[in-house]
């Protein structure tokens, strides 16, 4: 029976099989080797297996470690992200309980790596039958992007979430036009939900499926589609939801939507990082708009080029990567934050727009269209070369901090600490405690959630329920361990920290009861307890 809707133009399946790769084949093969070469020769540099490099990452991963020694996340301590993360990563957590959690932690920066470089074969596979100018485009983009490559350098969400996006759309699609299987459809549904019990990005593209196919569908594949959406989104995220509802409501909702940041990030360094211009040294904010401005005006006349050539309109899945890219877009210049490695949630769908309708375009050329696509395809994957040894001459720069050499000697294993910054305990083997330390894993993430989306800078310590929770973990604690931030005329100065809501109750407290270990140095700010 076919898989797609009577009348949207179903491709004649191919019978038999091929002997060898295909040229399209071939292109796909060979970028996800790129792919996972630059990913992993980026882990290779100094200090990014082992190091400390991020602040989000620490919290993916130690919240999947909290929950392997009986700790669930909103009821036990704040996760500002739904639990989807946390449960990828628990196996690997499991495994940190024979290895250290500093093991489990590269072993868990690998796998993101390899997460990450999953988006090439996928969209690959999704754009099939679509020619080796689609694929070299495609692929090319994803693999050797600047923000794709950041979010995949340790445990960040965006390499899960975009994988488990692809195969929703993998599912979703036959060919360019939408499946009408119902069992089809409920499993894309079900890869979307998952994807965004990752992080809640996901309902952008589950958004724009619903408003394109609002005609196309009856209302029972509609349910089909939004229950599989529901089921993978609950199934993993309800059991936790549930025992503690408020909690979880101010961690995910709360946090995200209403932070209160002391500046707002400017739109043309959202720019820099959306149109790939990361690597390059020097770029203005006429120079990020003039780029973005000529990367809008290709996909809009290529797409509009495709309608007239071929006297059709735009593909469903055509239209569903634009409406998504536009969409996504959108969302990512209206809040005041935004990080380097948010654009690889864009990325996909941005080179799924510029692709398709490039490639319709040239496939409506008649005679010369062989040709024409030939010679394009070569063009791209000439104009890679550059680009990945741009990439690679970047990442060849790159090293990650460390904890500090004595931490393991100044802080004895099982000891309680309570820190700002998780993954200084994580690689050095401290994160773990006993049983009536504090559980709390994401310091700001904890402010944001408790003070309606404060932090340490902007008012987080006024909300009494934030001074309690840390004067709480204070007192819980044998050994306090804190990043610093630079102060021009004293160093590096843990007081500047904007994580922790030094509020005068909590000053005093600290004053009164840690002092700090001799002889460290930054960044290891430990403290231990006076008596």
């Amino acid at each position: 029976m076919s898989t797609t809707a009577p009348g949207l133009g179903a491709e004649p399946r191919e019978t038999g099989r091929r002997r060898g790769l295909t040229a399209e084949q071939g292109i796909v093969l060979a970028l996800t080797v790129l792919a996972v070469a630059l990913r992993l020769y980026q882990l290779s540099r100094p200090g990014y297996l082992t190091g400390v490099d991020e602040y989000d990452d620490a919290v993916d991963f130690g919240s999947a470690l909290r929950l392997v020694h009986g700790y669930l996340p909103y009821r036990d301590f704040v996760l500002v992200q739904p639990p989807g993360i946390t449960l990828l990563m628990s196996p690997v957590a499991l495994l940190a309980n024979l290895t250290g959690t500093a093991s489990g932690f590269a072993i868990a920066r690998v796998l993101t790596a390899l997460a990450g470089a999953a988006s090439v074969p996928l969209a690959g596979w999704i754009v099939r039958g679509r020619g080796p100018l689609v694929a070299a485009v495609t692929c090319g983009i994803l693999a050797v992007f600047p923000a794709a490559l950041e979010a995949a350098h340790t445990v960040l969400l965006e390499p899960w979430l975009v994988m488990f996006t692809l195969i929703g759309m993998l599912v979703l699609f036959d060919g360019e036009h939408l499946a009408v299987s119902r069992k089809r459809l409920f499993w894309a549904g079900a890869a979307f939900g998952f994807a965004g019990a990752i992080k809640v990005w996901a309902v952008l593209p589950v958004a724009v499926v619903l408003v394109l196919t609002w005609r196309a569908l009856r209302w029972r594949p509609w349910l089909s589609y939004l229950g599989g959406v529901a089921a993978g989104f609950a199934v993993p995220v309800a059991p936790f939801a549930l025992l503690a509802p408020r909690r979880f409501y101010d961690s995910v909702v709360v946090a995200q939507l209403s932070r209160v940041d002391v500046t707002r990030v400017r739109i043309s360094n959202r720019l820099v990082s959306l149109t790939g211009l990361n690597d390059f040294a020097h770029v203005t904010p006429r120079t990020a708009i003039a780029v973005a401005a000529v990367i809008a005006a290709a996909v809009g006349g290529l797409t509009l080029a495709a309608w007239a050539l071929t006297r059709k309109p735009p593909p469903m899945l055509e239209r569903f990567a634009l409406g998504t890219a536009v969409v996504v877009l959108a969302a990512f210049l209206w809040p005041a934050d935004f990080y380097h490695h948010y654009a690889a949630f864009f990325i996909p769908f941005l080179a799924l727009a510029l692709a398709l309708p490039a490639g319709r375009v040239l496939a409506a050329a008649g005679p010369r269209a062989g040709m024409l696509i030939a010679a394009a395809t070569a063009a791209t994957l000439l104009v890679l070369i550059p680009l990945t040894v741009i990439q690679y001459h970047h990442e060849a720069k790159l090293s990650a901090g460390s904890p500090g050499p004595s931490a393991d000697r100044q802080i004895p294993a099982g000891s309680c600490v309570v820190t700002d910054l998780s993954a200084m305990t994580i690689v050095a083997n401290r994160f773990n405690a006993t049983h009536g330390c504090s559980p709390m894993i994401d310091a700001i993430g904890t402010d944001y959630a408790l003070s309606g989306g404060r932090n340490g800078v902007s008012g987080a310590g006024r909300t009494p329920e934030v001074e309690k929770v840390w004067l709480q973990a204070f007192a819980q604690a044998q050994y306090v361990w804190i990043s610093c931030a630079p102060a021009a005329s004293r160093g590096c100065n843990p007081w500047t920290n904007r994580r922790i809501p030094w509020t005068h109750a909590i000053l005093g407290y600290f004053h009164t009861h840690f002092r700090p270990v001799p002889g460290q140095r930054p960044p290891a700010h430990v403290f231990v307890r006076s008596a």
